[in-house]
């Protein structure tokens, strides 16, 4: 029998899950990617004898990563080793004032009871649900395909369905005191997108994500996975191809998928997969085959975009962590600046990431390199003026934080911002990832994975269920192949 052949538009970690269970379920499968490498939002930036990881830095719930490989009979050990990190991060509240977040529970607990008393006790309890919450979200949530409300109904899930309800700042706050302890809970959510008092307590399960399973690094940086996974699609028969921009999506009267237009020239195909921006995949359509209007995605709760710095510096940094936060301004203050009154932040907080620490190869001997992140508002203006502000703001915190002077230390400095992930990845307002995930839109209150307008197109990533962050994406590849696959 002939087999049938699906293009997928994009590169990112959703686009090449998907192309791997795609291939393994006998399709002939064409990856086309608009920029000049794989990866989407995961590339690399090389500089001096520096590597940089250009978009994702934390490699959390390894789980996921093992389930999807173990799907093709491989381990991620096929393809990279991973190093467990210890501190998994460090968290600053204020002038020579942080917190390491060790690997190991039981110094977790006694940093929590030494903080607050009592509190240790509170965070077992606590990371008990959060572990169980895990496990429901993994075995019975996060692999359903967002088609109808009853794929969560079931026994576990209406057990619970108070905390879908109440919130995770409720939750926290309820019995711990503490801010530096309430900021270090409410931390792991910002990667859902969304503030903690707007996410349902059931998504605690990534403290859990944190705590329990640990914080991961693959040596060689998180560009390693999608060289990873490149490799294994190649392995199944896939074909990339780079610089091939989607310029449309052709549909013929009946409203089903004919062709692409591709660099100016038209591709006949009959099934399409977009792991692509959802917003940018719809604007490729006849405005009367989109599903989403622009008042839609006006209404909707975008995860923040970013100021992001990738800073090359001549000597090794003191009293930080190769992750490392800092919580040094009013968290709640930022917050509102991202979601309720989007603006510039008047004191941002932000994070740091030094591989070098940990990671031998993303530095010359000596020196390291430093990736800087500010959360933003998706959509706000975005020029080099505001960007060299900003990294001034942070700098001169870093170096006040940690009593050590390092902008004479500055080899060289890269930004990335709102109108780059709009040119280079076609970004809704620029957002860096995705759809936040609140109550309103979690699962089936997500945009579809199978349009509903055009006949054997379909989606995946961070717009689509299950949410923003790499492990999702991976699951959503995987939940999109399935739906494909039984449709078809």
């Amino acid at each position: 029998m002939k087999k049938k052949n699906i293009h997928i538009i994009g590169s990112g970690f959703s686009a090449l899950a998907a192309s791997c269970y795609m291939a393994k379920a006998g399709y002939n499968v064409t990856v086309l990617e608009k920029n000049d490498t794989l990866g989407g939002r995961a590339r690399q930036y090389k500089n001096d004898g520096f590597t940089f990881d250009i978009g994702p830095s934390w490699y959390w719930m390894p789980d996921v990563f093992e389930r999807f490989f173990a799907d093709f009979d491989k381990k991620p050990s096929d393809y990279y080793i991973l190093d467990k990190l210890n501190p998994g991060y460090e968290v600053y509240f204020g002038e020579n004032d942080s917190v390491k977040i060790s690997s190991e529970l039981e110094e977790i607990y006694n940093l929590f009871e030494n903080t607050e008393k009592g509190s240790g006790e509170h965070l077992k309890k606590f990371l008990d649900s959060a572990k169980s919450n895990y496990e429901t979200a993994i075995t019975d949530l996060v692999y359903q395909p967002g088609v109808s409300p009853l794929e969560l109904v079931n026994t576990t899930t209406i057990a619970r369905v108070s905390q879908f309800f109440s919130t995770i700042r409720k939750q926290v706050r309820k019995n711990i005191k503490s801010n530096k302890l309430i900021k270090i809970l409410e931390f792991p959510v910002l990667f859902l997108g969304a503030k903690p008092s707007n996410t349902p307590a059931f998504y605690n399960f990534m403290n859990y994500a944190d705590f329990g399973l640990g914080t991961w690094h693959p040596r060689g940086g998180m560009y390693k996975v999608i060289e990873g996974m490149v490799s294994l699609a190649e392995s199944l028969g896939v074909t990339f191809k780079t610089k091939s921009n989607v310029e449309k999506i052709i549909t013929d009267t009946t409203n089903t998928v004919t062709g692409l237009m591709v660099n100016g020239e038209e591709l006949d195909t009959n099934l399409v997969l977009s792991g692509a921006d959802y917003h940018h995949t719809e604007t490729l359509l006849d405005k009367n085959v989109r599903q989403y209007s622009e008042k839609y995605w006006d209404k909707k709760t975008f995860a923040p975009s970013s100021l992001l710095f990738y800073v090359g510096f001549d000597k090794k940094i003191d009293k930080v962590s190769h992750h490392t936060l800092f919580f040094d301004t009013d968290f709640d203050a930022h917050a509102k600046e991202i979601y309720d009154n989007p603006k510039w932040p008047t004191d941002p907080l932000f994070y740091a990431n030094f591989t070098s620490i940990t990671d031998k190869t993303s530095a010359p001997e000596g020196k390291e390199a430093g990736f800087f992140l500010i959360p933003l508002a998706p959509g706000i203006e975005d020029t080099d003026i505001l960007r060299e502000q900003y990294f001034q703001k942070i700098i001169d915190r870093l170096e006040k934080l940690t009593n050590q002077e390092l902008k004479s230390h500055i080899l060289f400095k890269k930004s990335f911002c709102v109108k780059d992930f709009e040119q280079e990845y076609n970004s809704y307002k620029g957002n860096a990832y995705g759809m936040a995930n609140t109550l309103l839109q979690t699962a089936f209150l997500r945009p579809k994975i199978k349009s509903g307008k055009v006949k054997n197109l379909y989606f995946s990533g961070q717009l689509t269920v299950p949410g923003p962050g790499v492990p999702p994406a991976l699951i959503s590849g995987k939940i999109a192949s399935e739906l494909i696959c039984k449709n078809q």
